[in-house]
């Protein structure tokens, strides 16, 4: 095709106007996509509450292990009869 025949196309296209959607395939795309909205938010929402929970056992293990402490050194001998 010629610049002159896709611009006749295109200008052909843009003249008829918007497609005819039938009533019953817009009815179930309006179904179909209301449920995956609604799959989406709820993904989220579970995805978050994951993420909550594990930042709490994260903290909860933090708090009680104490990782940042350096524990005692057991390689010295104590000190006895002095």
């Amino acid at each position: 095709m010629n610049e002159r025949q896709r611009q006749a196309s295109v200008r052909r296209i843009l003249e008829e106007g918007a497609a005819r959607v039938p009533p019953e395939l817009y009815a179930d795309a309006v179904r179909r996509g209301g449920r995956m909205l609604r799959r989406r938010t709820l993904a989220r929402r579970l995805m978050w509450l994951l993420l909550f929970a594990a930042t709490v056992a994260f903290v909860v293990w933090a708090v009680t292990a104490r990782p940042w402490v350096e524990t005692p050194s057991e390689t010295t001998p104590p000190l006895t009869g002095w």
